[in-house]
C-alpha cells in the first residue's frame, strides 16, 4: 500500500516539476518579450522626438541662414556667415538621426563592440556580489545588527 502511494506521490512531483518548469519558462519569455517592446517603444519615441525638433530647428537655420547672411553681404563682414558651420552640423546630425542611417550605424558599432571588444564592457572590480554589496551595506548602515 505505502509503495502505491509512495510511487504516485513521485508522479505528483515529477508532473509538478515539469509545470513549474513550463510556467517559469513562460514568464521568462513574456518578460523579455515585454522588454523588447518596452525598448522598441522609447527608440520610437526617441525617433520621433528628433524628427520634431528637426522641425523646429530646420525652421531656426533656415531663417538664421538668411539673416546672417544678407547682413553679411548689406555689413561686407564675412564673419557674420561663421555661426553656420556648427548650426549646419546640428542640423546634419538631427536629421540623420531621424531620417538617415545614424541608427542603423550606431547599432552596427555596438555589435562590433560587443564581438570584438568586450573586455571594454567589464566592470571595475569584477561584477557585483552579493557579499560585496552586504559589506557595503553594513557600513554604512546605523542599525546593523550581527547575528
Amino acid at each position: 500500500m505505502g509503495f502505491i502511494f509512495s510511487k504516485s506521490m513521485n508522479e505528483n512531483l515529477k508532473s509538478q516539476r515539469e509545470f513549474m518548469l513550463m510556467n517559469s519558462r513562460l514568464q521568462l519569455e513574456r518578460q523579455l518579450l515585454m522588454q523588447s517592446q518596452m525598448r522598441e517603444r522609447q527608440m520610437a519615441m526617441q525617433i520621433a522626438w528628433t524628427r520634431e525638433f528637426l522641425k523646429y530647428f530646420g525652421v531656426f537655420f533656415g531663417l538664421a541662414a538668411v539673416g546672417l547672411t544678407a547682413g553679411a553681404i548689406k555689413n561686407k563682414k564675412p564673419g557674420l556667415f561663421l555661426p553656420m558651420v556648427p548650426l549646419s552640423f546640428i542640423l546634419a546630425y538631427h536629421y540623420d538621426m531621424g531620417y538617415g542611417t545614424l541608427l542603423q550605424r550606431m547599432k552596427g558599432e555596438a555589435e562590433n563592440i560587443l564581438d570584438t571588444e568586450n573586455t571594454l564592457l567589464e566592470m571595475p572590480k569584477g561584477a557585483l556580489t552579493f557579499e560585496s554589496l552586504e559589506k557595503a551595506r553594513r557600513a554604512q548602515s546605523k542599525f546593523f545588527i550581527e547575528k
